[in-house]
């Protein structure tokens, strides 16, 4: 894992922090948009089904964990909390967020390496040098893979983009949308929310310069659908990063343009 991984991974770590903060010592979700938050829901449901059945890292279980419960944390605020909910603006938050998953869903099922149901990886022991080598489901060679002591027990990281793991890489790409559309319509922006979208759009940012690293450093690694969907994910933050540079720099309460 380089430095712009894990620095990622911090910061989308931190955007949670910060929702959580304003839901939880605020009681309000002023702001924030209830259908973002449920496709983020469903995002980590369908990218980390193999939570209970394959062990990677301590380190990559324990951040499936908060991300899942975090999400589905928020959405109970969101729905149930019976302070928070009436701070949730419904009338303004009308984005039709499930045609933006059914899309996806059917990106997934045209574009994908491997029609399956779950993620799935697949070990095989090359005899002559005691090394382990992971195969994708559709029976590709995965190229990132660096194991070297034998006869231990092995922790093998990779990716494999089957539907509902690629369905999640979609997903997230445009999941921000209704709230950026909840953002524009509200135009005034309190400074946790505003916050909490600037670390969503930087984390990803990060991951981009992750990708490039591993791009010149790991021999053969390509991960298009990845590539192609975060340089999109990015591309949506770009206007709000502007406006909210902007205020940052005049020390302005932040606001979008309708």
């Amino acid at each position: 894992m380089n430095i712009f991984r894990l620095a990622g991974d911090m910061t989308h770590l931190l955007s949670i922090i910060v929702l959580l903060l304003k839901i939880h010592t605020i009681k309000s979700c002023a702001g924030i948009s209830l259908k973002t938050q449920e496709l983020y829901a469903l995002v980590f449901v369908t990218r980390y089904l193999d939570i209970f059945t394959s062990y990677i890292s301590f380190y990559n279980t324990i951040m499936k964990l908060i991300f899942l419960g975090s999400a589905f944390s928020i959405v109970w605020y969101m729905r149930f909390h019976k302070v928070v909910k009436q701070t949730y603006d419904k009338h303004q938050d009308t984005f039709r967020h499930y045609y933006l998953a059914l899309g996806c869903l059917a990106l997934a099922l045209v574009i994908n390496h491997k029609f399956t149901v779950r993620e799935k990886l697949s070990l095989e022991t090359k005899a002559n040098n005691h090394r382990y080598k992971v195969y994708l489901a559709s029976g590709a060679e995965l190229e990132t893979w660096n194991v070297k002591v034998p006869k231990l027990p092995v922790l093998v990281q990779g990716h494999t983009e089957l539907v509902l793991w690629t369905f999640s890489i979609y997903l997230e790409a445009v999941a921000i949308l209704p709230q950026l559309v909840l953002l524009q319509r509200t135009k005034n922006v309190d400074n946790l929310t505003g916050n909490y979208v600037f670390l969503l759009g930087a984390y990803r940012g990060l991951y981009l310069l992750n990708w490039i690293v591993r791009y010149f450093t790991e021999k053969h690694y390509r991960q298009w659908i990845t590539w192609i969907s975060g340089i999109v994910q990015t591309a949506l933050y770009a206007d709000f990063f502007y406006y909210y540079v902007i205020s940052w720099k005049n020390n302005q309460r932040l606001q979008l343009p309708a």
